[in-house]
């Protein structure tokens, strides 16, 4: 079969002589350490993927991607505005909430909370926290019957357990000749959910009815506010700028997303992630120009050969090509070898830590520092592909010195002593 000349002399020269293992045994390292830096890289970014997912489903359990509110804090006719928000195509889900800031006291404990009022049929819409109760249920919470549901690291606190009772007093109140009393009012654990305990979940709030909330708070058929649930979070807010021209909110209506809250902190994470990109990297440069020496010692020892291939009419480019070649067959065996490698890492790195875990008997990975007690991982596309081509062309460009200075060799000067 027909090969370009440069091709076949190329993939020829990738086979050192018997006489010069060495050569081989470099370019051979120089592979292992291409395919190590992009398993290394891979891994890493797939376990960073998998944090930044983790983080976001259990963030948006109770953090809302887009809230409607009232300047004065009371949230009239909410039915009406429901409906019109329902009509807007980039709207999933709306469900009605009371939110208040309460003292809770249980078996002389006593601690601040924020007490949310929802029907739990419509926040099963706009949140995943149902799917995270580990006792009771969200639809023990009846108009009426005066049920909270709270957060595993609360519960601990304060020694509670279903069918247990705690006192809730708010800030609002009744002016008495003795003074300002404070509300207060018995509530029974209907639920225990857990979130894990990275942003202080579980053990900050607490669920109660909606129409409990309203009456605790005092806000009549008024609610805080109303959560909207949307197709993609990250383009809340642009839906947030664009949705009172839409639908003509008033201007007594605000609109608040979650990047206001918790931009930041999200902000940090990519860009931490882009960090670790360009640090890793550095592993992959560093193996990848270890072909500059292989290939400068490969120059050196075909010195005669390409005086001959001059003299036969080569040109210098043709002679670039074939170290050039040299380079790239190393590098995307490399590469290749590494993308695999990576995958297969990336995919049982959870398993593999688990392992570590059991048999060593430590726990690396905390709840209450990670988010989670294990080691998440999320394989991304556009990351190994991004990680490939930027190795490939890392040892692309390793081989373009080596490779000018053979198409510079002189073959007066390379069979002088021949």
């Amino acid at each position: 079969m027909f090969r370009p000349a440069t091709l076949f002399i190329g993939l020829r020269y990738t086979r050192a002589k018997r006489r010069n293992h060495f050569i081989s045994f470099i370019a051979g390292l120089s592979m292992v350490g291409i395919a190590l830096g992009v398993a290394v890289l891979i891994t890493v970014l797939s376990v960073m993927n998998g944090f930044d997912e983790q983080i976001q489903k259990r963030v948006f359990i109770l953090i809302p991607q887009l809230s409607v509110t009232s300047i004065t804090d009371s949230l009239a006719n909410w039915q009406n505005l429901e409906k019109q928000f329902m009509k807007v195509p980039s709207v999933l889900a709306v469900a009605p909430y009371v939110n208040g800031q309460a003292l809770l006291n249980a078996n002389d404990v006593t601690q601040a909370a924020l007490i949310t009022g929802i029907d739990p049929a419509q926040q099963s819409r706009v949140s995943t926290l149902t799917d995270h109760v580990i006792a009771g249920s969200f639809n023990a919470l009846q108009p009426g019957k005066f049920g909270i549901v709270i957060g595993q690291g609360m519960a601990m606190r304060f020694g509670l357990d279903l069918g247990s009772h705690v006192i809730v007093i708010t800030p609002s109140g009744n002016f008495t000749p003795i003074g300002f009393t404070p509300r207060l009012r018995r509530f029974e654990v209907v639920g225990i959910f857990d979130v894990g305990n990275g942003f202080d979940f579980d053990s900050g709030f607490a669920f109660i009815n909606l129409q409990d909330a309203q009456s605790l708070y005092q806000l009549g058929d008024a609610v805080s506010g109303l959560r909207l649930q949307i197709q993609d979070a990250f383009q809340a807010p642009q839906i947030a700028y664009e949705l009172p021209r839409q639908i003509h909110l008033s201007p007594t209506i605000e609109m608040h997303d979650w990047t206001e809250q918790l931009g930041a902190f999200f902000h940090a994470v990519a860009m931490e992630k882009h960090m670790m990109f360009l640090i890793l990297l550095l592993i992959i440069a560093v193996a990848a120009f270890n072909l500059v020496s292989t290939l400068v010692m490969v120059v050196n020892e075909k010195a005669s050969d390409i005086a001959i291939l001059r003299t036969l009419g080569a040109t210098p480019r043709m002679i670039m090509q074939i170290f050039v070649i040299q380079g790239a067959v190393v590098g995307f065996f490399g590469t290749l070898c590494g993308i695999i490698g990576g995958i297969l890492l990336a995919w049982n790195v959870t398993a593999i830590v688990n392992f570590l875990q059991t048999i060593l008997h430590v726990q690396f990975i905390s709840s209450s520092v990670y988010i989670v007690d294990y080691l998440p991982s999320k394989i991304e596309s556009g990351d190994v592909i991004m990680v490939a081509i930027v190795a490939f062309l890392l040892s692309l460009l390793a081989t373009l010195y080596p490779a000018w200075r053979a198409a510079r060799l002189q073959p007066v000067e390379a069979l002088r002593y021949e």
